[in-house]
């Protein structure tokens, strides 16, 4: 009978060698390109203004590499030490501070600033669509793929190792006058039937789990509208404001949507298309016009004799963000006394159109942005949100230098009762 035992030790050391190379790909696939969407994506881009200034340039503009470094990691810091430079920049920007990132390291800010530096502005589609990164760095998907396929081609070089392992075992026995025995198939193995069922009980239960963790989540959720409205024309091209439409957000809980009055503002003056042609996901030509005359026909308006008929119809838009009945959120809270900007948890609202739901909006996600936002908290100066004024043990430790900011887990952002009641 032969005995098994090290060819089975022989296949679990090449699973966990595979295993092994695939989490050491997708660790060296931490590149400047991911590094700047995770960190910097959400307020800066590299060739235009957004939340931040446009960041192309910024090593020439600033030759001091540790100075650079510094002020990524703690601008407050940096602004403390008087540099003109910075200060300049923090006064043109209505003095909104910047995230710090103290856990970046040298070579992963060195990764970010290189990319920044080689940056090339995407190549526009000729079927209108959204191109891919003209930079030519692969998408998350396309990273799944090469992973899978190096896994595989590892798996099969670790088996074709397994072969020659047990022909040259085999030769030698002969040689050595050592009586063969009859090799058991594959299929009655009952050592490589245990070691495939054990790969594929984690592979199922890995994602069994992922599922059932993504249950209820929406995160790219892109409906069709029964109006094609297109912010990117709007927000993006027009330069229009959020809260011109979404003016709940500054006050009330809701951002809610607007009536189709305030779309009349514009529109009864504004009575056809004559931008950059518009596409829709499938690559379908939008026609701008008669997507005003939608309006039209929602709000009663004949623009032939500039009057309303009265015959209104309501737009059944589709609502796209839906958080649950037992979550609390309020849009003032976060837009007007935190400052967080709409890109945040919508995305780069300026650039899509149609929208779509940009962030998971899980309770994680809600979490850890807690964890990382800093409140504008008040300073001796009088700067900053009047009610902190009554942290008194913060500001102590801002005076003593043991913090340089407070977070919103700081002040009670991680309490269940705060979004839960």
């Amino acid at each position: 009978m032969i005995d098994h035992r090290p060819i089975a030790k022989r296949a679990l050391l090449s699973v966990l060698l595979i295993s092994l190379l695939s989490i050491g790909n997708k660790l060296a696939a931490q590149d400047g390109a991911t590094l700047f969407q995770n960190n910097c994506g959400t307020c800066h881009r590299v060739d235009k203004d957004l939340t931040g200034p446009a960041l192309k340039g910024i090593e020439d503009r600033v030759k001091d590499k540790k100075l650079l470094h510094a002020w990524i990691r703690n601008n407050q810091a940096v602004l403390a030490s008087g540099d003109k430079y910075f200060t300049d920049l923090y006064a043109k920007w209505s003095k909104t501070p910047m995230n710090v990132f103290p856990n970046l390291t040298d070579g992963e800010i060195d990764a970010i600033l290189k990319y920044i530096r080689e940056y090339k502005a995407p190549v526009a589609s000729t079927t209108g669509g959204e191109a891919g990164p003209a930079d030519g760095k692969m998408g998350e998907s396309d990273h799944a793929i090469l992973y899978g396929v190096l896994t595989l081609i590892l798996a099969v070089i670790a088996l074709i190792m397994l072969t020659v392992n047990s022909n040259l075992k085999k030769l030698a026995d002969d040689k050595e006058g050592v009586p063969a025995h009859e090799p058991i198939p594959f299929y009655r193995n009952k050592t490589y039937i245990t070691i495939l069922t054990l790969i594929l009980f984690v592979i199922g239960g890995f994602y069994v789990v992922k599922g059932a963790i993504g249950l209820g989540r929406y995160k790219d959720y892109e409906p069709e509208q029964p109006i094609y409205y297109s912010h990117k024309v709007h927000a993006g091209t027009n330069q229009i404001n959020c809260l011109y439409c979404h003016g709940g957000a500054w006050e009330s809980k809701q951002a809610s949507i607007p009536s189709v009055n305030v779309c009349m503002n514009c529109h009864q003056t504004i009575n056809e298309y004559t931008g950059a042609p518009i596409y829709k996901a499938d690559g379908t030509e939008v026609n701008g016009t008669e997507e005003i005359r939608k309006i039209y026909k929602a709000a009663g308006w004949d623009p032939a004799k500039k009057q309303y008929t009265g015959e209104e119809k309501p737009i059944e838009w589709v609502k796209i963000h839906n958080l649950p009945d037992h979550v609390y959120f309020n849009h003032s809270q976060h837009v007007r006394a935190g400052k967080v900007q709409c890109q945040t948890c919508h995305g780069e609202i300026t650039n899509m159109h149609e929208v779509k739901q940009f962030a998971e909006l899980s309770m994680a996600w809600c979490v850890n942005c807690h964890r990382e936002t800093k409140v504008d908290f008040n300073d001796d100066k009088g700067n900053g949100n009047k009610f902190y004024s009554i942290y008194e043990k913060y500001h102590d430790e801002i005076k003593a230098k043991k913090r340089d900011s407070v977070t919103v887990s700081d002040i009670g952002g991680l309490e269940c009762q705060k979004c839960h009641y």
